[in-house]
């Protein structure tokens, strides 16, 4: 068997039981949103087009809703620093709290979520406003992360009721992010299949891929990891766990200083992931890089692929192929002091895997900065 057909391990056909459509929007819960907003549009393309903050009444905490292509991130952060907001940036630093998945209906998605065993974090609720309404709803997933079940078809507004449109000081251009392709999830020692298993009885997901310590894994590290998706396909989901190996892994390392499961990092899809590299690296935001010795014979592992092999070397994107075409993807450094969330920039050209012929490359990669933080 080829190492694309064992790549791929279909353990359950999905199903589509929640009514999952896509992904709606992520939250993140940070120390100073105003200040990470700056961040994201200036760095990373993203507009500001809504907010919720003192002056539109919010007296909780102040919200921006980034927006590029249909790719969405909320940055929340709290007026005190007494409530679960400001305890979960005190435990985990900036990091992704919400997951919000689009719904067909926010109410059957939760009741039948409840009954195949997850638990509760918000009843169905509606809220409206001149614009329409909106029904939320929410569970527990792993960690502190929540998964927010949002049916929006009934709204016209700029995001939902609580929100006013933003008007940036400046405008800047994107970067030229589509949508996200997939969002990755870490958990701790032997937590992945149960993880999964979650994944499958709650919302009817598959197990996509599946890769182990022989597909993921250097000399010193190593990981387990196991992708569930939706009977769609648009949600996308790799769960990770460390793999014993002979020094700690960058699972392991994520857990440390995020003390405990969280999501790792957020893939946003590109349609000219060079565009999109070169735009970020201008503003400022750093990329892993590999060795030149990597692009040696990169056709003979890939095949044919339509961009220029010196052009992709000159800017340090990573190739990987299988049976349904090839992919284009790079990574960023962590997006703050902790060594935690990252963003991953995808480019794919029918190829439906994570890039696993890049695996050996970008664990040394992460082992090399890992040793320069002391970590490895």
């Amino acid at each position: 068997m080829s190492n694309i057909e064992s790549e791929i391990k279909i353990k359950s056909q999905a199903k589509d039981v929640l009514g999952v459509l896509d992904f709606e929007a992520v939250e993140f819960w940070v120390g100073n949103a105003y200040q990470a907003a700056y961040y994201y549009q200036h760095a990373l393309g993203f507009t500001p087009v809504a907010w919720s903050s003192l002056k539109t009444g919010n007296r909780n905490h102040a919200s921006y809703v980034m927006q590029q292509g249909n790719a969405k991130i909320i940055l929340s952060s709290p007026y005190s620093g007494t409530n679960e907001m400001s305890a979960h940036t005190a435990m985990h630093g900036d990091g992704a709290k919400v997951i919000g998945l689009r719904v067909k209906d926010a109410e059957h998605a939760y009741n039948e979520a409840i009954a195949r065993g997850a638990t509760s974090v918000t009843t169905p609720t509606e809220i409206k406003d001149e614009f329409g309404s909106v029904r939320y709803s929410s569970i527990k997933t792993y960690g502190d992360t929540i998964h927010k079940f949002i049916e929006r078809d009934g709204y016209d507004g700029i995001y939902m009721p609580g929100y006013h449109k933003y008007t940036a000081a400046v405008e800047t251009p994107e970067k030229g992010v589509v949508r996200i392709d997939h969002i990755v999830g870490n958990v701790n020692w032997n937590n992945m299949d149960k993880t999964v298993k979650f994944y499958h009885e709650v919302f009817g997901f598959e197990s996509f891929i599946e890769f182990t310590e022989d597909d993921i894994g250097t000399q010193y590290s190593a990981l387990h990891s196991t992708v569930v998706r939706s009977a769609n396909h648009r949600v996308k989901m790799p769960i990770n766990e460390p793999a014993k190996a002979l020094k700690m892994s960058q699972i392991e390392e994520y857990i440390n200083f995020y003390h405990g499961a969280g999501v790792q990092h957020i893939a946003l899809s590109t349609n000219d992931i060079v565009a999109t590299v070169s735009s970020m690296r201008d503003k400022g935001v750093e990329f892993i890089s590999v060795p030149p010795s990597y692009y040696d014979n990169l056709l003979d592992r890939v095949g044919e692929i339509k961009e220029d092999i010196d052009l992709l070397a000159q800017y340090g994107i990573l190739v990987d192929s299988d049976k349904d075409g090839y992919l284009l993807q790079l990574f960023t450094k962590p997006q703050q002091d902790r060594p935690t969330f990252f963003f991953e920039v995808i480019e794919r050209h029918g190829c439906q895997g994570f890039g696993k012929g890049n695996f050996q490359a970008l664990f040394e990669s992460i082992e090399r900065e890992q040793a320069e933080r002391g970590n490895l």
